[in-house]
């Protein structure tokens, strides 16, 4: 359920999550319906296969389900705590480093609509802006992790990093501004669909 802005409305998310707990698996697959294609893309930013994003996916859903009786709304929204996990899920397959981090991962879905040259750019283009990302400062790294990938509000983001909603903004904007200068015309990143600050 969508809000007017286009967040998951709140509420909506709260009900879900009551419903997780007392053990309903529909509720269980609603959370992951409104979260999964978030979590993923939230993965893929920070590791080199789609295979690795797949398993770190399906980690934060495990630890989610295995956490979830545990879990209170005190302040911290439920996404913001999913992505914690997310994260940690993140460290944990890093860890493990199963040692097949393939540099041609980024292709090894390619879309059968563009041609050969087009996806070669695409991938390219893609590595650069890995790169970039990897360049910022680590609590700039994060934030437009948080933002732009997994879509979380400033606030959420805010709660998660243990700043305030100002400190977030800044860091954005900064964070925003190294990588317009290190990406050039390749940077076009606006503000995630349907977030809001």
């Amino acid at each position: 359920m969508l809000d007017v802005a286009g967040t998951i409305e709140a509420a909506h998310v709260r009900r879900t999550v009551a419903k997780a707990r007392a053990g309903d698996p529909e509720a269980i697959a609603r959370l992951y319906d409104l979260f999964a294609a978030r979590v993923y893309r939230f993965a893929l930013v920070r590791v080199e296969s789609r295979a690795d994003a797949e398993d770190i996916l399906q980690q934060t859903f495990v630890k989610m389900i295995e956490a979830l009786p545990r879990y209170e709304d005190r302040g911290l929204p439920f996404a913001a705590w999913l992505f914690r996990i997310a994260r940690n899920s993140m460290i944990d397959v890093a860890r493990a480093d199963r040692g097949h981090a393939d540099l041609d991962a980024m292709g090894e879905h390619p879309d059968e609509r563009r041609g050969p040259a087009e996806q070669a750019e695409a991938a390219s283009d893609r590595m650069a802006v890995r790169a970039a990302i990897s360049r910022l400062t680590p609590d700039q790294r994060t934030v437009i992790e948080y933002r732009f990938f997994a879509g979380l509000s400033h606030r959420e983001i805010a709660r998660l990093m243990d700043r305030n909603d100002g400190a977030i903004r800044a860091l954005q904007f900064r964070a925003v501004e190294a990588l317009r200068e290190d990406l050039g015309p390749l940077m076009d990143l606006a503000e995630p669909d349907g977030a809001q600050a």
